[in-house]
This record gives C-alpha cells, structure tokens and sequence, in this order.
C-alpha cells in the first residue's frame, strides 16, 4: 500500500472518529439526527443545540489540538535530532501555565476567553526565551542548548507558579483544571483566532517539510546544498511555537501526542517529512478524539479529563519507546 492510500485510509477513520464524536457523549444521538442537524438547522430542536454549540465545538478543538501536538512533536524532534523531544521541551507548557495563574491570581481574571489569550501569550514567552538562548554563542540555533534552555525556563516557570499559588491558594483549582487538560466548556468564537493560527502553522509545516529533509541530512550536506540552515531552524521553531502555544492555550496540558504520534507515522507511513507532517496531523487528530471520547463515557455522568487518558495510555507506550531504544543503543 503506497503512501497516499494509507494516508486517505487515516483520513477516512479522522471523519468517522469524528462522527463518534459528535454522537457520543451522556446522551446517543444517532447519524440521522446529526446529519438532520447539519443540513436541516432547527433552532428549537434541543439535540442541534447539544450537537453544534457542545459537540460541534469539542470535536473541531480535538482535531485542532491533536493535530497541533503530533506536528509540534515531529518538527521538535527533528529540531533537537532527539526522538524523545516533544514540545513541551520549549517551557511551553509552563510558561501557559504560570500565565494563566498569574492572570487568575494578579489580575483576577476568571473567563475561559481571557485565561486562553493569556496562556497563548505565556507560551509564546517561554518558547520565545528559549529559542534566543538556544540560539546565542555560536550564530546557529545548537539543538543541545535548546534542551537544557528548555529544562532551565520549565524549572523558572514552574517555581513562579508555585509561589503565586503559596501566596494565592484560591488559584490551585484553577491551575488543577489546567494541568489535567480538558475540551470541554470552550467557545468557538473565542478559539476562533487561535484556529486560524494553527490551520497557518500547519500550512507552514507543510511548506517547509521538504527543507526539513535537508537539514536532516546533518548540517555540512544541507549547508553544500545551498540551504540557509539557520533561517530554517528558525522557521520551525515559529511554527513549533505557534502549534504547541495554541494547543495549549486552547486545551491546556494534554502529553504524549507530540511525543509518541511522530513515531507511530515513522512507522507507518513514511521517515519523509512530506508524509510524516500530514500523517501526523491525521494521527494526531484522531487519536486525541478517541480519547476525548472515551473521556466522556468512562465514568457517567461525569467527565475524566482528557489529558488524564491520553497519560493513560501514553505512558506505557512512552515507557516501551525508551527501553526499545536502550535496548538498541
């Protein structure tokens, strides 16, 4: 099977997860009724105001997210040249993290709305921070110092947070909510902004795929190539910011995606970053709607959150990545 076909195959089980999705939930509503509601807008009927304005919103910010993690995540490893880097080594999701703290407990800002720009901005810093440290000394972003810069901003970040919730304890159910990760309870319009910068990040990615087989060829052959490697790596780590900071923002913290999809494709699909960023995408979306959707139904009527279920199955998965590769040196 070539390459596009087990792509268009990913992308038929995306739309049926998809309409899992939407059909699932404390209440069945059948394809019928979805479809009635898709192409026949009634506004006194309660199951459209359940499917568009809850379900609608929840499927599109898991296919947004999950496939902003999985890009983030191969574009990060290919950054770094480490097969366990994912997006979280930018300090993204702790500099999100302590902004939405510092806006709930300095400013007493309480809506989603707010706390989502606020996160956006706090992870668009931190990923800043690290890549002009990662990028000092030798003219050239050093895939090395971009980690130890990353553990450096995440160990600051997390301390701020830790300090503002001593002296605020009134925010640490707001930081719990947001560390657990969740789609629910989002605005559409709200988020609306934020999609767009991650359906032209994706587009970007795609745009620099090709490059970013060159560079992988190791620095001396990109540069003999003509390639201007450091304009490159910084292209990437723009769209890595852009990616990782909305999925963030829009979502909170949710891990594994970015970490674990990458190599799932590798596997799959393709090493060519032609395939591996569209696949990526596809996976990524479709793994994180079935674990929204399995977070719904798990404990009825009540909700786990949807980074509890990624870690859920993520962890084993990352725990056999890590002992397949010591095993193999």
């Amino acid at each position: 099977m070539t390459a596009a076909m087990k792509l268009g195959l990913g992308l038929l089980m995306l739309v049926a997860c998809m309409g899992l999705s939407l059909a699932t939930g404390a209440s069945w509503i059948s394809p019928s009724a979805i479809v009635a509601s898709l192409w026949q807008p009634d506004v006194l009927n309660p199951v459209q105001h359940v499917l568009l304005d809850t379900r609608l919103t929840r499927t599109l910010m898991a296919v947004a997210v999950g496939s902003s993690l999985a890009v983030a995540g191969a574009l990060m490893q290919a950054l770094t040249r480490n097969p366990l880097a994912s997006p979280g080594l930018f300090g993204i999701n702790a500099g999100a993290t302590f902004a939405i703290i510092a806006c709930s407990s300095l400013f007493a800002l309480t809506s989603m709305s707010q706390w989502l720009w606020c996160a956006f901005i706090g992870a668009a810093v931190a990923g800043t921070i690290v890549w002009v440290i990662g990028n000092r000394g030798q003219g050239s972003l050093n895939p090395l110092r971009i980690v130890l810069a990353g553990a450096a901003i995440t160990a600051l970040f997390t301390a701020f947070s830790q300090a503002l919730l001593v002296v605020n304890q009134d925010g640490l159910d707001t930081v719990l909510f947001w560390l657990a990760g969740s789609l629910s309870e989002r605005d559409l319009l709200t988020a609306a902004p934020l999609l767009v910068c991650v359906v032209l990040a994706l587009g970007g990615s795609l745009v620099l795929a090709g490059q970013v087989n060159v560079l992988n060829t190791g620095e001396a052959i990109a540069t003999a190539l003509g390639q201007r490697t450091g304009l490159i790596r910084l292209l990437m780590s723009l769209v890595i910011i852009v990616l990782a900071g909305s999925a963030v923002a829009l979502a909170g913290s949710i891990g594994f995606i970015g970490l674990l999809v990458p190599h799932m494709v590798r596997k799959t699909l393709s090493i060519d970053h032609r395939w591996l960023l569209p696949g990526c995408a596809v996976l990524g979306a479709t793994l994180l709607l079935l674990a929204d959707t399995l977070a719904r139904v798990v404990i009825l009527p009540q909700e786990v959150p949807v980074g509890v279920m990624t870690a859920l199955f993520g962890a084993p998965f990352f725990i056999a990545l890590v002992r397949r590769g010591a095993r193999y040196g």
